[in-house]
């Protein structure tokens, strides 16, 4: 659970306010973000004045994204045994890069009302805060949030499809702690035996009482050129869980394409005849690869890809030295970095080991007692085993 950090408050918490003294303070909820991570800040003023007017721009930086989560709050508060004037801002901030990132310092411009009934003018302004931000945990583009839906909807079912018939597929991907351009990019589903329609995205961010929701909605319409059976390939994309402290994956389910009753290929009228000569050849090669798979595997058959991602996992890969290195010297992010490139090389999901690391390297209060090497090699035995 994310210890709750106030250290603008505790820097200030112990000087009471004179009277018509005014204090601000940036107030952050978190201590251990990674990169594109929601960071909530609060702009707490406390004004021994009674505030007609005010003005306040939060500052824009190339180094983090925000967003204001709700309206500003006006109130009296009793603070140290005195009615003061309270003001507050929501603020939700997404770094950008990691290291330390510096927010502020806020300047607030009050017009108040002074003792005799007239108008004066003050700006009250905050301390900075600097936050210590960590890398995003995947080599992928950063993209976190506390949850992450990936609804995939078609029109019709494609294992039997009728002639002429256009399916059509809607993937709606919503996220619950970040904004809509974190999102990923639509994915590319082109394959040479399909004729596709792209519809124009739905981008958005929509303010609720949970936080910020980033939704984005695909569209395609699908049609097959001939009517043997084809697998539209699958896609996922990386996402670090702020709740759980690792990474997780959202998948897009691969559609196998085919005919109700096909019998001959649909695009065969509008063909010439003697261009269907790599259908054969393709029919001979995919024999030779499906005698190959009998034989590795010795039961069903096995495609060309999972062949080779089986054959490269018998290898001891290229980033071995680097995670034994980084697991003697201790370096825990160069070892999950080591790590993440290994099993894109080996085309394998993340093992649930994984999650070990990446609490040491993100959770506000790791386990104590974790050894590199012994964790390196329980992941390289589970890899083994799997």
């Amino acid at each position: 659970m994310v210890i709750r950090i106030l250290l603008a408050w505790l820097l200030t918490a112990g000087a009471a306010l004179a009277q018509g003294d005014t204090r601000l303070m940036i107030l952050h909820d978190h201590g251990n973000p990674v990169v594109s991570e929601m960071v909530e800040l609060t702009i707490r003023g406390e004004y021994d004045l009674t505030v007609s007017r005010e003005k306040m721009e939060f500052p824009n930086s190339p180094d983090y994204d925000w967003i204001q989560t709700a309206r500003d709050d006006w109130h009296k508060e009793r603070v140290q045994g005195r009615l003061l004037q309270i003001f507050e801002r929501k603020i939700a901030l997404f770094p950008r890069r990691d290291g330390p990132v510096t927010v502020g310092p806020i300047s607030h411009n009050l017009t108040y009302v002074t003792a005799d009934g007239g108008r004066a003018e003050t700006t009250v302004t905050s301390a900075p805060v600097t936050l210590s931000v960590k890398p995003f945990p995947a080599d992928a583009p950063p993209l976190s949030a506390r949850q992450l839906t990936v609804k995939d909807e078609l029109s019709a079912e494609p294992g039997r499809l009728k002639k002429d018939e256009i399916l059509t597929r809607r993937v709606t991907v919503e996220a619950l702690g970040t904004l809509a351009h974190q999102l990923p990019p639509r994915p590319d589903l082109s394959e040479p035996w399909l004729i596709l329609f792209s519809q124009p995205e739905i981008r958005e961010t929509v303010l609720t009482e949970a936080g910020p929701v980033a939704r984005v909605v695909w569209e395609w319409q699908l049609r097959p050129r001939t009517g043997e059976p084809a697998i539209l390939h699958a896609e996922a994309f990386s996402w670090f869980d702020t709740d759980n402290r690792h990474v997780e994956v959202a998948p897009m389910k691969p559609i196998p394409f085919g005919f109700a009753g096909f019998g001959s290929n649909f695009g065969a009228s509008d063909q010439v005849a003697w261009r269907n000569w790599p259908l054969a050849l393709s029919a001979l090669g995919g024999g030779m690869a499906a005698a190959l798979g009998l034989m590795l595997r010795g039961r069903g058959l096995l495609p060309w890809a999972a062949m080779a991602a089986r054959l490269r996992r018998l290898l001891p890969g290229p980033h071995r030295r680097a995670m034994r290195r980084a697991a003697e010297r201790g370096d825990l992010a160069a070892l999950r970095a080591a790590a993440a490139a290994h099993l894109h090389w080996r085309r394998q999901p993340a093992p649930p080991i994984l999650a070990d690391l990446d609490r040491q390297l993100y959770a506000a209060a790791p386990p104590p007692g974790f050894d590199a090497r012994r964790w390196l090699a329980a992941f390289q035995r589970t890899l083994r085993q799997a």
